[in-house]
C-alpha cells in the first residue's frame, strides 16, 4: 500500500464508515449490551471474508496488502455510495489516476473564456479550490477577489470565515458543507500537498462547523447544483453551477453560472457593474 499518510486517511475512512452502519442494516442482532456505535471491526471482518487481525491492521494503519477483490467486499459490507467506494479505492491506491501537476496560470485564451462569460459569472479554480481567475459578472456577484489577500484568494476558505459570503447564501449550512465535500475527496487524493494541509489546518482550528464536518470524512463529486444568493444590491439570485476540466491547464476547472429563472436572467447586466462597489 501507499505511505503512512495515505494509510491513516483509508483507516479514517473506514472507521467512520463502519460507524455509520447499524447492525440491523447489516442483517446482525443487536444484542443487549452493545456499546459500539455501527459495527464491531469483527463483524465487518467476518461480512467481508476477511481475518478480524487482517482488518484490525488495516483500521490500525498497518503496511498490509490490500486486494481489489476485498476493497469491493469492504464497499458492500459497509453500503457505501459509488461515491464513497471510488473514495476507497483512492485511499487504498488502487484505480486512481496519477493527480497531474496543477498549472497556476490559466493563459491568455483561457482567461479571455472567463471574460468572455460575462454577464455570467464565471471562475476558475484549482483543486483545493483557490481563485485563479474570475469575470466582472463574478466579482459583482461574491464580492471582487482582490479585497482578499493573495494568498487568501480561495472559495472553501471564504465561505467558512467571510462573514459577507455567509449572508449571500441563501442556504449557507447546505452549501458550505457540500463544498467541504467535495475538498475533502480531493485533499484525500493530494495528501502530502502542502497548501491543502495548511488550508486544513486553518479552517479546523478558525471554523466549529468546518472542525464537526471535516470529522465526518463525508466525500462528495462535484454535481450539477442550483445556488440561490441574497445579493444585497441586486436582489435573489438563482444559478445552476457547471463545471468542466481546462484541458490545456492541468488541474484547473472551469465553473460557469448559469441563470435558474428568468428573473435572475434580467438581473445579469447589474453584476458586472456592482463588481467595484462589492
Amino acid at each position: 500500500m501507499a505511505d503512512l499518510e495515505h494509510r491513516r486517511a483509508l483507516a479514517e475512512f473506514l472507521r467512520s464508515r463502519r460507524e455509520r452502519v447499524t447492525p440491523h442494516q447489516a442483517g446482525i442482532p443487536a444484542g443487549p449490551r452493545r456499546r459500539t456505535p455501527g459495527l464491531r471491526r469483527e463483524e465487518v471482518a467476518q461480512l467481508s471474508g476477511v481475518s478480524v487481525t487482517w482488518y484490525t491492521w488495516l483500521e490500525q494503519a498497518r503496511d498490509i496488502t490490500v486486494s481489489r477483490q476485498v476493497l469491493h467486499s469492504l464497499a458492500r459490507v459497509l453500503m457505501l455510495s459509488p461515491v464513497e467506494a471510488r473514495h476507497l479505492f483512492t485511499l487504498a491506491g488502487e484505480g486512481a489516476p496519477p493527480v497531474p501537476a496543477v498549472r497556476r496560470e490559466p493563459g491568455p485564451a483561457l482567461q479571455r473564456l472567463v471574460d468572455a462569460l460575462d454577464p455570467h459569472p464565471a471562475y476558475l479554480v484549482a483543486p483545493n479550490w483557490d481563485l485563479v481567475a474570475w469575470n466582472r459578472a463574478e466579482a459583482g456577484l461574491i464580492g471582487d477577489p482582490e479585497r482578499w489577500p493573495e494568498g487568501e484568494r480561495n472559495l472553501v476558505r471564504q465561505v467558512f470565515l467571510d462573514a459577507g459570503l455567509r449572508e449571500l447564501l441563501v442556504d449557507w449550512p447546505g452549501q458550505a458543507r457540500a463544498l467541504l465535500e467535495q475538498y475533502r475527496a480531493e485533499a484525500d487524493r493530494h495528501l502530502g500537498d502542502a497548501s491543502f494541509a495548511a488550508l486544513t489546518e486553518e479552517l479546523c482550528t478558525r471554523s466549529a462547523e468546518f472542525r464537526a464536518w471535516w470529522d465526518t470524512h463525508d466525500v462528495a463529486e462535484f454535481r450539477s447544483a442550483r445556488r440561490e444568493f441574497a445579493h444585497p444590491g441586486v436582489g435573489r439570485l438563482a444559478f445552476d453551477y457547471l463545471k468542466l476540466a481546462a484541458v490545456d491547464a492541468p488541474g484547473l476547472s472551469l465553473i460557469a453560472c448559469m441563470p435558474a429563472d428568468a428573473e435572475t436572467a434580467a438581473r445579469l447586466p447589474e453584476l458586472a457593474g456592482r463588481a467595484a462597489a462589492r
